[in-house]
C-alpha cells in the first residue's frame, strides 16, 4: 500500500508538470504527425503485402514507433533532474525509491496513450478504417511497450553521467530496432536475409500483432505471438530498469 500511495504521489506530480508544459506536449506529437502527413500518402498506391488499405498497415507501425521513441528518450528528463540534485533530494524523503521509477513510468504511459488516441483520430481523417476493439487492443500494446521502454530508459539514465552519452547509447540501440521491426513498412517487403534478421527483433512481433488487430483479426497466431513477445520484453525491461535504477549511485 505504501508503494502504491508513493507511486500515486510521484505520478501526480509529474503529470501536472507535463500538463503545464504545452511545448513538450506539442513537439512530442509532432514527429508521428509528420510521418502521417508526409510519408503516409506515399503508400496509398503501394501494395504492402497486407489486406486492407495502406493506412491499416502504416498507422499501427507509427503507434509502435511512438511508444518506442517516446519511451526510450524519457530518461533525458531524469538525467537533468539527477544532475540538478532533484533525485538526490527525493531519495532522502520517505517516498519509496521504486515509486520514483513507477510514478514517472505511469506518467509516460498516460501521455503516450493520449498521443496515440489523437494519432488514431487523425489517421481516421486520412483514411484509416479499423474496428474499435482492434484499436483498443493496439492501444494496450502501446501501453505495455511504453512502460517497458520508459522503465529501461530511466534505469539507463541513472547510470550515465551526461546527456550526450545517453543520447548516443539510445540512438545506437533504437535506430536498428526501428528499422528491423518493420514499423514504417512491413518486413515482408524486405529481401529474404533482412526479413530473417528482423525475426530476432521483438518489436517486429508487436508491430505485426497491432496491424492484425487493426484489420479485425484478434484470435490468430500473429496476435498471440505478439502479445507473448511484448509481455516478455516488458518483463525484462521493467526488471532491468528497476535493477539499474535501484543500484545507481547519485
Amino acid at each position: 500500500m505504501t508503494l502504491l500511495a508513493d507511486t500515486g504521489i510521484v505520478f501526480g506530480r509529474y503529470l501536472r508538470a507535463t500538463l503545464r508544459s504545452r511545448t513538450s506536449l506539442f513537439f512530442g506529437m509532432l514527429q508521428p504527425l509528420l510521418f502521417l502527413a508526409l510519408f503516409g500518402p506515399l503508400l496509398t498506391e503501394v501494395d504492402l503485402g497486407t489486406s486492407g488499405s495502406s493506412w491499416q498497415a502504416f498507422v499501427p507501425g507509427v503507434l509502435v514507433q511512438l511508444a518506442l521513441l517516446g519511451g526510450s528518450y524519457v530518461g533525458l528528463g531524469l538525467l537533468m533532474d539527477r544532475n540538478l540534485g532533484v533525485i538526490d533530494r527525493m531519495r532522502v524523503t520517505p517516498v519509496s525509491p521504486m515509486a520514483l521509477l513507477l510514478g514517472r513510468t505511469l506518467r509516460d504511459v498516460v501521455q503516450l496513450l493520449a498521443q496515440s488516441v489523437l494519432l488514431v483520430l487523425i489517421g481516421l481523417a486520412f483514411g484509416l478504417r479499423a474496428p474499435l476493439p482492434g484499436v483498443l487492443i493496439g492501444l494496450l500494446f502501446v501501453a505495455v511497450l511504453a512502460a517497458a521502454m520508459s522503465a529501461l530508459s530511466y534505469g539507463l539514465a541513472m547510470n550515465i553521467r551526461t546527456a550526450p552519452e545517453f543520447a548516443a547509447v539510445v540512438n545506437t540501440a533504437v535506430m536498428p530496432v526501428m528499422l528491423l521491426s518493420g514499423l514504417l513498412l512491413p518486413m515482408t517487403l524486405a529481401p529474404g536475409w533482412l526479413n530473417g534478421v528482423s525475426r530476432a527483433v521483438p518489436l517486429r512481433y508487436t508491430a505485426d500483432a497491432v496491424r492484425q488487430a487493426f484489420l479485425g483479426h484478434y484470435a490468430n497466431g500473429t496476435v498471440a505471438a505478439g502479445a507473448a513477445v511484448t509481455l516478455a520484453l516488458a518483463a525484462v525491461c521493467l526488471l532491468g530498469g528497476a535493477r539499474l535504477f535501484g543500484r545507481a549511485r547519485v
